[in-house]
C-alpha cells in the first residue's frame, strides 16, 4: 500500500522516483495477542530535492490506506530510514 501510494503521489506531483523500499516491522502483547505497535520505515531513490522527497512522505502517511485502518487500533508511525530517504 505504501510502496504504490508512493509511486502514485510522485506521479501526481511530476516527481521521478526510481526506486521505493519499504520495510515494517511491530510486535504483539502474548497475553491479549493484540498489536503493540507497527513502525515502518521507507527509502525513496530519486533525483528529487530532499525537502521534495521528504513533502512526498508526508503526503503519503497523510493519505495510505493500510496505515490509517491499521492505526484506528495500534500505533502506526514511519521511522526515518538511515542516511537519506532516498
Amino acid at each position: 500500500c505504501v510502496l504504490n501510494d508512493v509511486h502514485r503521489e510522485a506521479q501526481r506531483v511530476g516527481m521521478d522516483v526510481d526506486g521505493v523500499r519499504v520495510a515494517a516491522w511491530g510486535d504483539f502483547d502474548t497475553q491479549t495477542w493484540r498489536s503493540t505497535g507497527i513502525e515502518y520505515m521507507i527509502e525513496v531513490s530519486s533525483t528529487a530535492e530532499r525537502s521534495d522527497v521528504d513533502e512526498l512522505l508526508q503526503v503519503v502517511d497523510a493519505v495510505a490506506e493500510i496505515p490509517k485502518t491499521v492505526q484506528q487500533g495500534a500505533r502506526v508511525r514511519r521511522q526515518p530510514a538511515p542516511g537519506l530517504d532516498r
